[in-house]
């Protein structure tokens, strides 16, 4: 790597190194909820690195938990990941022309933190170059995802020695409140966040999380309808223009 790479992938660790916090506790949580459901450490370790979703590994879990079906957790998880599905299309463009091989680990280290933190550094510097944004990509995974192995291991390690009173499930609102405020800096993005917080709440009733499910895409309908009324908005004054022209 040249010089001005390596400054690049270290801009990374040290943007993704403050993460260690809050993935660490929560890596534990899954561990312990992990033995709880019956896995061994064996296999809470092959779930963390398998699908490395701490909210989607979670909400499988706690489904299968309650004896839901099988079906529903797997929806359900499949549910809590379709905004990777977002995350790829919106780092293709600073990304997509990368070799195979790297785009696949692209794929798989692709996690909110990752995404969060490449997306910000890629709009604030457009001049760098691809081998720039991989390694700032990757430097950003470097604190964060080995350490959510080891920690899994740790939590599936000690399991219930984990008095309730420390509070570990406190690292996932936390991970999430840190990586989407700092982008709630649109119109449509607010109001997807306002309308899936909204709806969360008021369909919390609902059995298997269901209301987690509906939250979502009525928070994803809301944010494209904002948007389309945005552009028009913001399009229907130069139209009518041209066409007075």
């Amino acid at each position: 790597m040249t010089t001005t790479v390596k400054s690049t992938y270290w801009q990374g660790v040290r943007d993704g190194a403050p993460f260690f916090l809050v993935v660490s506790p929560f890596a534990l949580l899954f561990g312990v909820v992990a033995t709880e459901a019956g896995l061994n450490v064996f296999e809470a370790l092959v779930f963390s690195v398998a699908v490395i979703a701490g909210a989607a590994q979670l909400t499988a879990l706690q489904l299968l938990q309650t004896d839901a079906p099988v079906m529903i957790a797997l929806i359900s998880a499949l549910a809590v990941n379709l905004r990777m599905a977002m995350y790829s299309a919106s780092l293709t463009p600073y990304l997509g022309a990368a070799p195979f091989w790297k785009r696949g680990l692209v794929a798989y280290f692709t996690v909110d933190q990752s995404f969060a933190c490449s997306m910000i550094a890629f709009e604030k510097n457009p001049g760098w170059s691809l081998s720039q944004r991989l390694a700032y990509f990757f430097g950003v995974v470097t604190p964060i995802c080995p350490f959510w192995y080891v920690f899994t291991v740790v939590g599936a390690l000690i399991g219930e020695a984990i008095p309730p009173a420390l509070g570990l499930d406190f690292a996932m609102p936390i991970t999430f409140i840190a990586m989407i405020a700092p982008m709630l800096r649109s119109l449509p993005h607010l109001a997807a966040c306002l309308v899936a917080v909204t709806l969360a709440l008021l369909l919390v009733w609902l059995p298997l999380n269901l209301g987690l499910l509906l939250a979502g895409i009525g928070g994803m309908m809301a944010g494209a309808a904002t948007e389309v009324w945005r552009d028009r908005h913001m399009t229907a004054p130069l139209g009518h223009t041209g066409a007075e022209l």
